[in-house]
């Protein structure tokens, strides 16, 4: 019991024997002599007094304890807990994270010899190693209400960036709704919003890559709303161009929005549902008087290599837009997930004959922890990140972390009319199918290493109509650390 708490109960006690004694006091008064009555009058002005010191002591705690509380509220708070410094004011207004990612990719590519020599792209993919993120930044919390996240990447594809931009965002926070602002990437799918340093794979399916390039993806600049419930999440979002860009006479405009469900859901397992949309209104014009032109294009789900096997090449066009659907079920250490994708974009001033090209990509993966730990399902994103380590590695202990083994299987078609006779019809983008299996490692929850092994097959015409794809294989090393 503390001193505050001491000193209210002793006067509370008090006060209720001083009006008891008061009570009986008057009942006996009638049959007291004046000496009788005098004595008794003293003795209640004495705890009366009593009764006003021990008030006058609660006043004098009560205070000391609000100044207490005051000095803690303003007092700064320094921790490392989960390998993130982080300062936070003590009231939890104000606070500062660092964080940090590196993922090294160290690749092995098997490639056929000789290469026919109508395959110009790619011919010699580029066995070795690459920073695939190298990222630094800070975020946290100001009044309470508002987040905020500033983050710089020196990580490439291919080849080691020099820094740039990769988010920089201000988010306010009123329940039920998030408003947030900035260069960020907006969610648009289940694949899009996941975080990479939890991901079954190197790289995101090629599919979700096409669609959320449109005009979502990494250092978009744009505003988006969102609201969360415990089982639904709505999101709609308004963008522009990605933190730099060139500058173009005419910066796209689009839009974006994903709402997904949790229709089912027990103690150990869950179903979710959802869909995904974005429209381009406004392609970017990078001339006066050019094209209005949009690309959509990837890399083969590995950034060793920096080479686009797949792309639509620039179509001038007077807008473009992509639907999604979603799908996934967890059962404890069991996890799957698939999506659809349909893009379409809209010609500018087609020829007699030309039709707008429509391109479609799919995948589906899935993990089993071998440790028993279960992937976790975010309520903040709708979307599954790695598994909890409940055992984090230590030899002493007979403790190894977290194993999960995991596959996918992913299509991406950028062939539109590829045989047309029509030349300005076609699309020769290419069909690119990747098999997928990999191990992954989570010795602790910043630490992780994947090996992985894909299987790449491209069918792609070039425009004398002979085959400009091929098949090959690779196997990747991912060191990871990310706090």
């Amino acid at each position: 019991m503390t001193k505050t708490q001491t000193v209210l109960r002793t006067a509370l006690i008090a006060g209720a024997s001083l009006v008891a004694m008061t009570g009986a006091a008057h009942a006996q008064t009638a049959a007291q002599t004046p000496e009788q009555q005098q004595a008794r009058i003293e003795a209640l002005e004495a705890q009366l007094q009593a009764l006003s010191g021990q008030i006058a002591d609660l006043k004098a705690a009560t205070a000391a304890s609000l100044k207490d509380v005051r000095t803690a509220q303003a007092a700064t708070v320094v921790s490392i807990a989960g390998g993130k410094p982080t300062i936070a004011s003590g009231d939890g207004a104000f606070s500062a994270n660092i964080h940090a990612v590196m993922q090294l990719d160290a690749a092995q590519y098997y490639q056929d010899k000789p290469l026919p020599a109508s395959v110009t792209n790619g011919r010699d993919l580029n066995s070795g190693t690459n920073f695939r993120r190298a990222r630094l930044g800070v975020d946290g919390k100001v009044f309470k209400n508002f987040d905020y996240s500033v983050l710089l990447d020196f990580g490439g594809a291919g080849t080691d960036g020099s820094g740039t931009l990769q988010e920089a965002w201000l988010q306010y926070n009123y329940a039920p709704f998030k408003v947030k602002v900035g260069a960020f990437a907006p969610n648009m799918g289940l694949a899009d919003v996941a975080s990479t340093n939890g991901s079954l794979f190197p790289e995101r399916p090629s599919s979700s890559e096409l669609s959320r390039g449109l005009a979502g993806a990494d250092k978009r600049i744009g505003l988006q709303v969102q609201t969360v419930g415990e089982r639904y999440l709505i999101s709609g979002a308004v963008t522009g161009a990605k933190a730099g860009d060139a500058a173009t006479n005419d910066e796209q405009l689009g839009y974006l929005g994903r709402v997904a469900f949790i229709p089912f859901k027990g103690y150990d397992w869950l179903v979710h549902i959802g869909a995904n949309a974005s429209k381009i209104v406004t392609p970017a014009q990078a001339t006066v008087g050019g094209p209005y032109n949009v690309t959509v294009s990837d890399r083969p789900e590995l950034r060793v290599d920096g080479s686009q096997l797949i792309s639509s090449g620039a179509i001038d066009s007077t807008g473009a837009r992509h639907y999604g659907v979603e799908l996934a079920a967890q059962k404890k250490n069991f996890f799957i997930e698939g999506e659809y994708f349909d893009i379409t974009l809209d010609r500018r001033n087609p020829a007699a004959g030309v039709t707008d090209p429509k391109f479609k990509g799919w995948y589906v993966e899935g993990s089993w922890v071998l440790t028993g730990e279960a992937r976790k399902y975010s309520a903040t994103n709708f979307a599954f990140d790695a598994p909890a380590v409940d055992k984090r590695f230590d030899p002493k202990k007979g403790q190894w972390g977290a194993w999960e083994l995991a596959a996918r299987y992913s299509v991406a078609d950028l062939n539109y009319h590829e045989r047309a006779t029509l030349a300005a019809d076609r699309v020769r983008g290419g069909e690119q199918k990747i098999s997928s299996v990999g191990l992954n490692w989570f010795p602790n929850p910043v630490t992780k290493f994947s090996l992985d092994y894909l299987d790449v097959s491209v069918d792609r015409l070039d425009a004398a109509g002979l085959q400009a794809g091929q098949d090959y294989q690779v196997v990747n090393l991912r060191s990871q650390y990310a706090f």
